[in-house]
Parts: C-alpha cells; sequence; structure tokens
C-alpha cells in the first residue's frame, strides 16, 4: 500500500463528508429520498463561467499583427460594453438566484435531516415508554399476586399475631410480677439496714453516754480531790496558825522570865514565799536550767529547798534527787507532792553524810541567812561530801545589783548580809573548786522598766541582774 495514496484517499473523503453535511442528499426518516442537486449546481457553475467571459479577448501569441488584432478586440469590446452591460447584471442576478435557490434547498434539506432525527428519537422515547409501561404492568401483576397471596394467608397471620399478642402480654405481667418482687426485696433490705442503723447510732448513743458519765464522773473526783486538797490546805492554815499561836504564847512567856528573844519561827513562811518570790510555776520555768546543768551529776542535795520547785524540775527531768529544810510547813508540802525530802540543818545533815556521796548539790536563795563566818564552812563541807567532778550551784541575791536594796533584799526580815559574788568565786577556789562560772539571773529591768530610762553601760554596771547563780565543779 502507497503510504501516499492512503493519505490522499482520506484528504477525498473528508472533503466529501464535509460537501455532503453541508449539502445533504441523503434520505429523511430512512426511505425517503431527499432531491439530489448536483445537475443544478453544475449548471449554476457553467453560468458563472460564461458571465465571467463576458467582455473578455481571446489571447493570441505575440506580434505586431495579434497585437493590432488584440487591441482592435479590446476597442470592439470596450464599444459593445454599454450594449451588454444589462445582459451582464441580469445574467448574474440569475446566478444569483440559482445560488439562492441551492442554498434554500441545502436548508430544506436538513431541516428535513433534524426532523427525521427528531422523529427517531420520538420514536425511541416512545419504546422506552412501552417498555417501561410493560414494566408497570409487570409490577402491578406482581403486587397483585401479593395482595392475593396476603389475603390467602391473612388468617393464618391473624393467628400467628394474636398468638404473639398473647405471649407478649405473658411476659409483660411476668416482668411486673418480677420487679415487683425485686420491689420488695429491696423495701426489706432497707428496712433491715434501717434497723441496723438505728441499733448501731443506739449503740454509739450509749457508748457516748457512758463515756461522758465517766467523764462527768471523772471531773467529779478531781474536783472532790481538789476541794479536798483546798479543804486539808485550810485545816493546815488553821493548824498552823494554832501551832504559830502557841509558839506566840511560849514566847511571851519567854520575855516575861527574862529568856532570849524569839526568832521568827511563827511566821507563816509559804504565804510569804507566795507573796514576795511568786507563784510555783514562773520559778520551775526559772529553774530550768538546772535541770540542763546536773543531768549527768545525780544524786543531788537541794540546800533549803523550800516548796520543792526545785526537786520536782529534777523529777521530770529524771534525775534522783532530795532536799533538806528547817521549815515544818515546807516538808509537809514537799510530802505532799511526793518529793523525797525532810527536816534538816544543813550543817548537821552535811557532817552526817558520808564523803564523796553526792554527785551534785544546789543552794538556791539560802547564803544570804547564814552569819558570814559560817559560808566557808558551808564551801568546804559541799567539797567534803561531793565526789570529783562533781557539779556545785550556788543561787542568791546579787549585791552588784543597787536595786535589790531599794526592793527585795530587806523584804526577807532573816537576810544577813549579801555575799558578792567575786567573794563567792575566792571561797569555792580556797575548797578546791575550779571551773567557776558565774551567770547573771533576773534582769532588774523586767521587774522595774523605769530603769530602761538609764543609759545602757551605768544600768549594766549597777542595775543588771537581781540575783546570780554560781557553777563550780569539785576537782579531784
Amino acid at each position: 500500500m502507497d503510504p501516499k495514496g492512503e493519505e490522499l484517499a482520506a484528504v477525498i473523503a473528508e472533503i466529501r463528508q464535509r460537501v455532503r453535511s453541508r449539502n445533504p442528499n441523503g434520505a429523511a426518516l430512512g426511505d425517503i429520498p431527499l432531491p439530489d442537486l448536483t445537475p443544478l449546481l453544475h449548471a449554476r457553475d457553467a453560468a458563472e463561467g460564461k458571465v465571467a467571459a463576458i467582455g473578455s479577448v481571446n489571447p493570441r501569441p505575440p506580434g505586431l499583427v495579434n497585437s493590432t488584432i488584440q487591441r482592435l478586440k479590446r476597442l470592439v469590446a470596450r464599444a459593445l460594453d454599454w450594449h451588454v452591460r444589462e445582459q451582464v447584471e441580469f445574467n448574474r442576478a440569475m446566478v444569483g438566484c440559482v445560488q439562492s435557490t441551492i442554498e434554500a434547498l441545502n436548508d430544506a434539506n436538513r431541516a428535513m435531516v433534524a426532523l427525521s432525527g427528531r422523529i427517531d428519537q420520538l420514536a425511541a422515547r416512545i419504546d422506552e415508554s412501552r417498555q417501561e409501561f410493560g414494566q408497570s404492568f409487570l409490577d402491578l401483576r406482581e403486587e397483585a399476586q401479593q395482595l392475593k397471596d396476603v389475603r390467602t394467608h391473612w388468617s393464618q397471620w391473624r393467628v400467628g399475631w394474636e398468638q404473639k399478642l398473647a405471649s407478649n402480654e405473658i411476659h409483660f405481667l411476668r416482668s411486673i410480677a418480677e420487679l415487683q418482687s425485686s420491689f420488695q426485696h429491696r423495701v426489706t433490705l432497707m428496712d433491715a439496714n434501717y434497723r441496723e442503723q438505728v441499733k448501731a447510732q443506739h449503740a454509739q448513743f450509749e457508748t457516748a453516754m457512758v463515756r461522758q458519765s465517766e467523764e462527768i464522773h471523772q471531773r467529779f473526783w478531781a474536783e472532790l480531790d481538789r476541794v479536798r486538797a483546798q479543804y486539808e490546805s485550810v485545816i493546815h492554815a488553821e493548824l498552823r496558825l494554832v501551832r504559830q499561836k502557841a509558839s506566840l504564847a511560849r514566847a511571851v512567856d519567854q520575855v516575861a522570865a527574862g529568856g532570849p528573844p524569839p526568832e521568827f519561827t511563827n511566821m507563816d513562811w509559804l504565804k510569804f514565799a507566795e507573796k514576795f518570790r511568786g507563784s510555783e510555776e514562773p520559778i520551775k520555768r526559772r529553774q530550768q536550767m538546772y535541770a540542763a546543768r546536773f543531768s549527768a551529776h545525780a544524786p543531788v542535795l537541794d540546800i533549803g529547798c523550800g516548796r520543792g520547785e526545785m526537786l520536782e524540775v529534777l523529777r521530770e527531768a529524771g534525775i534522783a534527787a532530795r532536799g533538806i529544810d528547817l521549815n515544818d510547813d515546807s516538808i509537809a508540802l514537799c510530802h505532799s507532792k511526793g518529793l523525797d525530802a525532810e527536816k534538816a540543818d544543813l550543817f548537821t545533815y552535811l557532817n552526817n553524810l558520808a564523803d564523796s556521796s553526792l554527785g551534785g548539790a544546789v543552794c538556791c536563795q539560802v547564803l544570804e541567812h547564814l552569819p558570814p563566818e559560817r559560808l566557808p564552812e558551808l564551801i568546804r563541807l559541799l567539797h567534803a561530801k561531793l565526789r570529783a567532778g562533781a557539779l556545785v550551784a550556788i543561787e542568791t541575791p546579787n549585791p552588784e545589783c543597787l536595786a535589790i536594796f531599794a526592793t527585795h533584799f530587806y523584804i526577807d526580815p532573816t537576810h544577813r548580809h549579801p555575799i558578792p559574788s567575786a567573794l563567792l568565786s575566792f571561797y569555792l577556789e580556797e575548797s578546791g573548786f575550779g571551773r567557776i562560772e558565774v551567770e547573771r539571773l533576773s534582769p532588774a529591768v523586767e521587774s522595774m522598766p523605769s530603769l530602761a530610762e538609764l543609759p545602757e553601760a551605768f544600768r549594766k554596771d549597777f542595775f543588771g541582774s537581781l540575783d546570780y547563780a554560781t557553777f563550780a565543779t569539785r576537782l579531784a
């Protein structure tokens, strides 16, 4: 096959297709043939050729004669142009009419083809509608058959529906019965729980009542003990008053008989201590420092134990201690607290005590009551009765504070004279004590705020601490 020939054949076929589309000469509605306009086209083309040849001159070969002839022909043609001009116009109009007729016929053919296509589409739709109608008819027949089946099986379906209805009703009633039984069970459980809670609350109430009754009994017995203690204190005060009256009567008899003047044995020293020294709790708080010092120096002897504040502090700290005092009321008060105390003269007690038997000794507010010549004797006795490494603590009013003489020192009528810390330290060194420490206690400005107006250096030198404590260790 020649490729160029195939390409030329394809071009010709394309041209034919386009011409046929513009000039349809086929059939309409499949069977009706359309008129063939080809002869009319040929006639139009021949007429156009003739119209185009009007007024033209046939060409001739070059040369003088031929050129003359051609020139003559042109002159003749120009001369006749005015004669044939109308004919030429007529011919051209006829050719235009033919052309318009051909185009009108082509439009008519195209309209017929379009109409044929519309009719084909309508026929196709009619066929589709017929098919749909047939399908609908079949569906209606099927539905009618189904309705027939429903009517046929209606009685059977009704029997089954009534059975299901009865079954559902039985199931519903059974469910109601179960719910009622569960509700009754729940109510029973709630009632049982309520009864148990009431019993538990009643038991708790009884327990609380018993506990409160016991607490009331305890408070009652505690209050009774407190009243009993107050009553015993009143009785003790009355007995002490009777004893003081008897002692005063004996003193008057001694004075009348010319004997020596009586001492202050008939004075209520417990009341005196409560009024001028203070209550026991503040004194115990101030004496806590002695418990820290004597923690490793048991047993401790408290010389002049008084109401037993020092003994209580040492007992609370777990330190073994005992005390001595000359006042019967003080010893009785210590015994009521369960403290180890006895009535004794300190010199007699120390002379009868075994040497090196004490781990520590404390002497608070006692030295100022002794005669000055007996102070070195007391310190020598303490050195003899303490073992090596034992600690001694001596607390006494501080004469370096001038305020002590204006307020505290001379309130106690049994005070003889104050002992300066330097003198006490000297006695301790002479007796064989070492590591001597002097600690100032009870700043005067706390009990006398007006001293704060003095210059600090002056106040520190002359109005420092009301008391001082000296700590010393027995050397080997």
